[in-house]
């Protein structure tokens, strides 16, 4: 999985680019078919802010999450970003069964 890392009023140093390599390796473990996800991580005054968007299964998911701290608003999005497409797998799969007629 390619994963597009940008900052928008922070440099991305070598310790968040390896922290958010290592949590977005377990989205990449559950869901091998991503190809890429983009992340963007937003300073503001007293907040930090992470989005993620990625395609899936035909459908575009973006989650965002926004706390204090840098790293807990980056393991939020993770959570926010599984869920997400938990929700969307199952979605998917279940328009794939057949449906009772109305006869």
């Amino acid at each position: 999985m390619q994963l597009n890392l940008s900052g928008h009023h922070v440099d991305i140093t070598d310790g968040i680019r390896e922290a958010v390599n290592n949590s977005f390796a377990k989205i990449e473990n559950h869901f091998p078919q991503l190809d890429a996800l983009g992340v963007i991580l937003t300073v503001e005054k007293h907040e930090q802010k992470v989005e993620a968007q990625t395609q899936f299964l035909g459908a575009t998911v973006a989650v965002h999450a926004s706390d204090k701290d840098l790293y807990v608003a980056i393991g939020n999005t993770v959570k926010k970003l599984e869920s997400a497409l938990k929700h969307r797998k199952g979605s998917v799969s279940a328009n794939t069964h057949s449906k009772p007629s109305l006869d």
